[in-house]
């Protein structure tokens, strides 16, 4: 595709595709569309797949990690009754997808200092505040849950894209 208006179009259609797969039929096989779903991006969107895919895999660690961190301290929860040791594979599949839209459909985020502070603490906490209301998961304590994510999200997005503009420059938009 040559198009960067088309590229960016087509990530985020991906993206949200992969969203919904993956919090209306949680589980390995959502995972593995959203495996699907990157390989189109990797071939119809990304121009520097290398570079991208490192990226991709920098920020899925960091967001498995943060998402596993809640889980732990009760923030976030599953509405089955299985204990979590770790972030589900769904919701680490939702990370890559994500990852993909800073260097693409979301890049613009970064342009100006002020849109990852303003818009990270509300779009973050957003996602899974929709997600529990799809029933996938769980929020115990509403209040806190969404202020520890906002808290959260304020110090991981500009970190994501803190990275992406010093560790992958060629990604920039």
């Amino acid at each position: 595709m040559t198009s960067g208006s088309a590229r960016n179009i087509l990530n985020f259609l991906l993206f949200q595709v992969g969203w919904l797969a993956c919090v209306i039929y949680p589980g390995l096989a959502s995972a593995g569309l959203v495996v699907a779903l990157l390989m189109l991006h990797f071939t119809l969107v990304s121009k520097q797949r290398f570079a991208e895919l490192q990226f991709v895999g920098f920020g899925v660690v960091l967001g498995g990690l943060m998402d596993t961190l809640w889980f732990h301290a009760g923030v976030l929860a599953l509405d089955s009754s299985i204990e979590v040791i770790a972030a589900p594979p769904w919701l680490i599949a939702i990370w890559a997808l994500f990852m993909t839209t800073l260097c693409h459909s979301l890049g613009w985020v970064g342009q100006r200092r002020w849109h990852p502070w303003f818009l990270a603490p509300v779009a973050g906490p957003f996602a899974y505040w929709s997600a529990s209301h799809l029933g996938i998961v769980a929020l115990p304590n509403l209040t806190v849950s969404l202020v520890a994510m906002a808290i959260g999200w304020l110090l991981l997005f500009p970190l994501l894209l803190f990275i992406r503009k010093t560790l992958y420059t060629e990604l920039e938009p």
